[in-house]
């Protein structure tokens, strides 16, 4: 059960850019809550990037404004500089992860156990060494499992879809809603906060929130609050 209660919801988001501003007052208004996942060793950077033919800011968001953007939501690993791990050694691999953790505990002044795989790369080595010579208590791929089962593997964990997938966001979110089974249901949203711009899609993500917030039969929480 999720906190008494058999469905949950829960959002993640990466690289720790200025949209998230945004993307944060849209889930607060709902009172959806969601886990940021960045790279200490980038923060404030400024640049773009294109994605679906369209250039957008890819700025990140300035170390000192971390725990006032974030306080009402939980902030994970993303590693120090967004490498590939599985093409790192052990050390390497250590250092990305707890250098990162240790300083967005810092700045955030939370407890941050929590992790997405930067670029969604991990293997079952990778995973094996954050679990034991790290303190990551869970961490996320981007593999789409289009359902809401349960998972065991906390290190591998696989979200239910992609957040740029308009008519399949909507159809998931329908079918979660409706079921009536006495099954334990997990509805993960993962993205990053710049592909709505990208794919104008920030009214889209509102109406979703909208659809999916306010349920007494749903918990809303951080991937902390729901993982563990």
């Amino acid at each position: 059960m999720f906190n008494g209660k058999r469905k949950a919801v829960t959002f993640s988001y990466d690289d720790g850019v200025i949209q998230d501003i945004k993307l944060i007052e849209i889930l607060d208004r709902y009172n959806l809550k969601c886990t940021f996942n960045l790279n200490s060793g980038t923060l404030g950077n400024k640049g773009t990037l294109v994605r679906n033919n369209v250039t957008v800011p890819f700025d990140k968001v300035d170390a000192g404004k971390i725990e006032e953007i974030y306080r009402n939501h939980e902030v994970a690993v993303h590693t120090v500089n967004h490498p590939d791990l599985t093409q790192l050694s052990v050390d390497e691999i250590v250092y990305e992860v707890e250098q990162d953790r240790e300083k967005l505990s810092e700045l955030s002044g939370q407890q941050v156990i929590g992790m997405a795989y930067p670029g969604g790369t991990a293997d079952s080595r990778v995973a094996d060494i954050i679990r034991n010579r790290t303190n990551i208590s869970y961490a996320r791929t981007i593999k789409p499992t289009h359902s809401f089962e349960k998972q065991d593997n906390l290190l591998f964990f696989n979200p239910t879809v992609h957040g740029i997938r308009e008519k399949l966001l909507f159809d998931l979110a329908e079918q979660f809603l409706n079921d009536t089974s006495q099954n334990e249901l997990l509805f993960y949203i993962w993205g990053h906060a710049f592909e709505f711009d990208a794919y104008d899609l920030w009214d889209t993500f509102e109406r979703f929130c909208k659809l999916i917030s306010g349920h007494d039969d749903v918990f809303y929480g951080t991937n902390k609050e729901i993982l563990l």
